[in-house]
């Protein structure tokens, strides 16, 4: 059988159930990505920003060199979105596409369009921290609240599944790929001399708590393994808890992330590495709280397997109408461009801005403070996270606005962080404030 196999956010060989299964199935195997379709918000901003573009490049490039290592390759039809794929599809005579499976609107509505077209997908489920067969309930039932949800989890004892190892062989490409004419150039338009992706050449001109230009912080599948080996070797999971709030620099936090995003590592394969370090070191409230902010990943896609397209409009989870019904258009223009006034806002800005990335703390600081004080469009705020960050998640990104929103899960009806108190709090010498004055 010749099939086609689509990365989507899996974008790695090791522990990749899904294409396991069509490497056991397949004769022939035309690996493929699509190419992103050129889009534009409602507020008039890409969807794609040039950091995350960037990001979402080096992921390719590595993993077209990792395919071209075993022999095979990766291929970008030129005709962007799914359209690519079933031009693909029907020139080449493959009826069989496998991939993940994701819980989200848009990615459900794509693998439906193929089907309706006559194409068998074979789409798995594999980038959940817990195997959903292992859980205590349906998925589509998860518990609302993240603390009952964790709570039955533990209770229960729910464990990752045991990642799987790489491929040391891959199947033939079909032959119809490789004298195609169209498909000579594969991804190679997309990487620069010395195979240095063209990401790499965007300069890292500020200080960036994640600094992607630099190699050890690519976004592809060696740089994550490195990074993990990395983080685990050394004894800043023991310390995490105390210095996941902090502001500069780039150990503060694990700063996986992004890799999660595109689909470099997998949650279980951290939890792998994290249980071998507490069996060394121990666990403590640090380590613990790793597992914590993973098992919070999980739910933010329950939830969005649970009540999709319901979660992208105003009044989200909620059956009361949104109080705001006008949102304020030039608070959030200030708001995103760092030109609120308020020094500890406007300096998150500009670090997202400049860098395509920003702590967790700083994130909710700034979401709060465009939901409440500005009264802003909390769509219009997801929206701008998805134009700039490298890490970019639609079920964490999508889910923590909702939340601070007061229209998603939280059982307090929406969270609002007192700036003045957040920067006395965790910029109490106004470090973080000087690092950003300067647009």
């Amino acid at each position: 059988m010749t099939s086609i196999y689509w990365f989507r956010r899996d974008r790695r060989l090791a522990d990749n159930p899904a294409l396991q299964s069509a490497l056991t199935q397949s004769d022939c195997l035309l690996p493929l990505t699509l190419r992103p379709i050129d889009e534009t918000t409602p507020w008039g901003f890409a969807r794609v920003g040039p950091h995350r573009h960037a990001f979402e490049l080096q992921s390719l490039a590595g993993l077209a060199k990792s395919l071209a290592s075993l022999g095979s390759a990766l291929f970008q039809p030129q005709t962007p979105g799914i359209e690519g794929l079933l031009a693909v599809a029907q020139d080449n005579g493959i009826k069989d596409v496998f991939c993940e499976d994701i819980p989200a609107p848009e990615q459900q509505q794509a693998v439906s369009a193929l089907r309706q077209a006559g194409l068998r997908v074979h789409a798995l489920e594999q980038s959940a921290l817990l195997p959903h067969a292992a859980l205590p309930f349906e998925p589509d039932q998860a518990p609302l609240v993240f603390t009952e949800f964790r709570r039955q989890a533990e209770k229960h004892g729910v464990l990752p599944r045991q990642p799987l190892p790489a491929p040391s062989v891959l199947p033939a490409l079909p032959a119809s790929a490789l004298n195609a004419e169209e498909f000579g150039a594969a991804l190679r338009l997309q990487i620069g001399p010395d195979d240095k992706p063209v990401a790499a050449s965007l300069p890292l001109t500020t200080p960036s708590a994640f600094p992607y230009q630099l190699a050890d912080w690519h976004g592809d599948e060696i740089s994550a393994q490195r990074h993990l080996h990395r983080y685990f070797s050394s004894d800043l999971p023991s310390h995490y808890k105390e210095t996941r709030n902090q502001l500069i620099g780039t150990d503060y936090s694990t700063k996986f992330s992004p890799w999660l995003a595109v689909g470099a590592v997998t949650g279980a394969q951290i939890w792998q590495a994290l249980n071998t370090y507490e069996n060394v070191h121990g666990a403590n409230d640090s380590t613990y709280w790793i597992w914590f902010e993973l098992l919070w990943r999980d739910h933010f896609r329950l939830m969005m397997q649970r009540f999709g397209d319901k979660l992208f409009t105003p009044g989200g989870l909620t059956t009361e109408p949104s109080p705001i019904t006008k949102p304020n258009q030039q608070g959030f223009d200030r708001w995103r461009s760092g030109r609120t006034g308020h020094r500890l806002i406007d300096a998150g800005m500009r670090e997202l801005a400049a860098t395509g990335y920003l702590s967790n703390r700083m994130r909710q600081i700034v979401a709060s403070y465009l939901i409440h004080d500005l009264r802003g469009d909390w769509q219009a705020g997801a929206a701008w996270f998805e134009h700039c960050l490298i890490d970019f998640d639609v079920h964490s990104n999508q889910g923590n606005w909702a939340y601070i929103a007061g229209v998603g899960t939280d059982p307090r009806g929406g969270r609002r962080f007192n700036p003045d108190k957040q920067a006395d709090d965790h910029d109490r010498h106004g470090q973080y404030r000087t690092l950003w004055d300067t647009p």
